[in-house]
């Protein structure tokens, strides 16, 4: 069975790489001032039901407020929410439900065809440049001015490796697994829009999976932003293990529907 609070745990350990946590009696706000326009970075996260939700509306709001931030909110539980979403609304925030899908690898690997077109490496300081400019060409990402700065500090960072695929020689797709212990999630996969549809991101899980194996991790795990990149994770051996059904309260900006297209 799979125990939802290490997928959070691992969630808040990927969260801490590049944002701030900081702990209060009803949650956590996490916050990256150098990166104001990440919304992954700068987000309060609400699991159980709280009292005097007011109160803690105020203090995020403030919080964010005095640093120049858009006050937002992860909430979890919704069932046992009600109060807090109401308050939320009646303090003019948007709120938008979102499903996310928790998938792990299953451990079975997927033959691939061999194509000698196709060569797969480590992102090092040689083809830095090579790996960002792809990761910063995908929207979803949060474009150059957000992906920029976290690709750094992801790439400085002892527990991120990252991955480059080539295709007859040139740089067309990426991926990277963050790891804690014995857990591994597959983050950032990319591929270049005009290289889609070739299979290469195919390529690149199997090889990712390949070396997770050989490093004995227990775990391999991704967090599809919609459907459809959930059902092709399903093609290459990972199975649905959750449906995470949370709320998303945001007092400005995009919503995360918007974000993901």
């Amino acid at each position: 069975m799979i125990n939802l609070k290490d997928v959070f745990l691992l969630d808040f350990k990927y969260l801490e790489t590049f944002s701030n946590r900081v702990e209060t009696p009803w949650g956590s706000i996490f916050c990256n001032e150098s990166q104001s326009n990440y919304y992954d970075a700068n987000h309060a996260h609400i699991f159980d039901s709280v009292k005097n939700p007011e109160l803690i509306i105020d203090e995020v709001k403030e919080f964010y407020n005095s640093r120049g931030i858009i006050p937002r909110f992860y909430i979890y539980n919704l069932d046992a929410q009600k109060g807090l979403i109401d308050q939320l609304k009646l303090n003019d925030f948007d709120f938008e439900e979102l499903i996310n899908p928790v998938q792990l690898w299953e451990g079975k690997f997927l033959k691939q065809k061999e194509d000698n077109a196709i060569s797969i490496e480590l992102v090092t300081k040689k083809n830095y440049s090579e790996a960002l400019n792809i990761e910063c060409s995908i929207s979803e990402f949060g474009g150059k001015e957000v992906r920029e700065k976290a690709f750094e500090i992801e790439f400085n960072h002892p527990n991120f490796i990252h991955y480059l695929l080539r295709y007859n020689g040139i740089a067309c797709a990426t991926a990277c697994i963050f790891t804690i212990g014995n857990q591994a999630r597959m983050e950032s996969v990319a591929t270049l829009e005009e290289y889609r549809g070739r299979g290469l991101i195919g390529e690149l899980i199997c090889y990712i999976q390949e070396e997770v194996a050989k490093k004995k991790l227990t775990n391999l795990w991704v967090f599809p932003i919609n459907e459809k990149i959930e059902k092709v994770y399903q093609k290459y051996g990972f199975k649905t293990v959750a449906k995470l059904k949370m709320g998303h309260a945001f007092l400005g900006g995009k919503s995360i529907k918007e974000i993901q297209g």
